[in-house]
């Protein structure tokens, strides 16, 4: 298999765990390479439901290698926990998970700055993990590394160089608790331990694949709309979700990259505060809220819902360079006597064909609806792209030829058998 990237080319939550779960299949190696726990991959195997948020869900496939980049900002007691968790399935990780040494390190401290951060501010919709401030401390120069957790000198002097200005924040800006570090040394040091047999210099050991043909997968977060610097900033995650996060999230040059899946939904959803042109009505957001299961994997928190908007797609085309797309949770939609795909934006008279930067248009448009029939059948049994519904195939056509992408495989239910080719 080529080397691939995975990215969600709308607003995160897409189904990228469940096409990385299929790939996986004909993957070497499957490589995280941002984000850190706000994010959740689903997949579902029989009675099984697995939901990870740091180790690749390639993991679920026996034999196969997994990498969390550089690119990623690690708690390591969610890592732990996920092992654990893993463990008690009958996964086991060990010699197959590989942590880069220079991966960031999530401590408490963000988490609490991130959560009154959240309070003190307008809003952004965090998942208080702590991602965003630890990436602030990353660009900042200021941020411990993995390789920081298994030296005991330089972990103290950093920690203790970290809580000076954490603690004169907490305590002096928003009146909370300052931290012990004796506390928070013992428990990093711990931490630093038990994850020592899953640390090494990963980008070697990425590039000594390559040189030995093996193929490798590569695994976004959250989605395109989310990215910080492409996304609807300021209501973004702190990362590069796009495929050139990619390379900088893990060391593997551009050159390297075959191809690039672009997932989507067969509408679009999005968590937390920011524009969202096609957002549902109340009634509507209700029904495809529950029929679609659109409940934060991380958080719980329900996602909001609305029509297929190509304005967002398309952006997400051209700055990944998406070769094929994914369509996931087709089936959705089976019970909709009409359905709407935004092509375009109105906003003071002027139409948007290209995604606006400038949240004010985004939060004030009106979007510009096609309107094609549904289809009114339970397309969960379907297994081939010839046996769905006229008008489904029709949905299909019209979104690829918007898009100028070629669907490549189409999802109907969250099982493994519940996706295949559009061929």
């Amino acid at each position: 298999m080529p080397n691939t990237v995975i990215i969600g080319a709308q607003w995160g939550d897409e189904g990228k765990g469940k096409v990385i779960d299929i790939l996986a299949e004909r993957t070497d190696y499957i490589v995280r390479y941002q984000g850190g726990n706000n994010a959740g991959h689903t997949v579902v195997i029989g009675p099984d439901k697995f939901v990870l948020h740091l180790i690749p869900s390639g993991i679920l496939h026996k034999g196969k290698k997994c990498v969390i980049g550089n690119g990623v900002v690690v708690d390591p007691r969610a890592l732990l926990d996920e092992i654990e968790m893993l463990g008690s399935k009958g996964i086991e990780v060990d010699g197959r998970l590989f942590l880069s040494e220079t991966a960031h390190v999530i401590f408490p401290y963000h988490k609490v700055l991130d959560e009154l951060k959240e309070q003190k501010k307008k809003k952004i919709g965090t998942t208080k993990k702590g991602i965003g401030p630890c990436y602030a401390d990353k660009v900042a120069r200021l941020g411990i590394r993995v390789v920081d957790l298994l030296d005991k000198d330089i972990l103290r002097e950093k920690l203790e160089n970290n809580l000076e200005d954490k603690n004169a924040i907490l305590t002096k800006i928003y009146n909370a608790d300052a931290f012990d570090i004796e506390k928070l040394y013992r428990e990093y040091l711990d931490y630093g331990e038990k994850m020592r047999k899953y640390v090494c210099d990963t980008t070697v050991l990425l590039h000594d694949a390559l040189k030995r043909k093996k193929s490798l997968l590569f695994e976004g977060a959250q989605g395109t709309l989310l990215d910080v610097d492409h996304g609807t900033y300021p209501f973004v995650t702190s990362s590069n979700a796009t495929s050139g996060g990619a390379a900088t999230g893990t060391g593997v040059g551009p050159n390297r990259i075959d191809k690039v899946i672009g997932v989507v939904k067969a509408y679009t959803t999005r968590v937390g505060e920011g524009p969202f042109p096609t957002e549902f009505s109340d009634d509507l957001m209700d029904t495809i809220r529950h029929k679609g299961g659109e409940f934060g994997a991380t958080t719980g928190r329900p996602r909001r819902c609305g029509w297929f908007d190509s304005v967002v797609v398309r952006h997400s085309v051209k700055i990944n360079g998406l070769d094929e797309l994914v369509v996931t949770k087709l089936d959705v939609l089976d019970d909709l006597d009409s359905i709407k795909v935004c092509t375009a934006y109105r906003y003071n008279g002027r139409i948007y064909k290209d995604f606006p930067a400038d949240v004010k248009v985004l939060n004030g448009c009106e979007p510009v609806y096609e309107q094609l029939p549904g289809w009114k059948a339970d397309t969960t049994c379907i297994t081939s792209y010839m046996k769905l519904p006229k008008n489904a195939k029709r949905y299909l056509k019209r979104m690829q030829k918007i898009l100028g992408t070629k669907i490549v495989l189409i999802s109907v239910g969250s099982e493994r058998r519940q996706t295949f080719s559009s061929e």
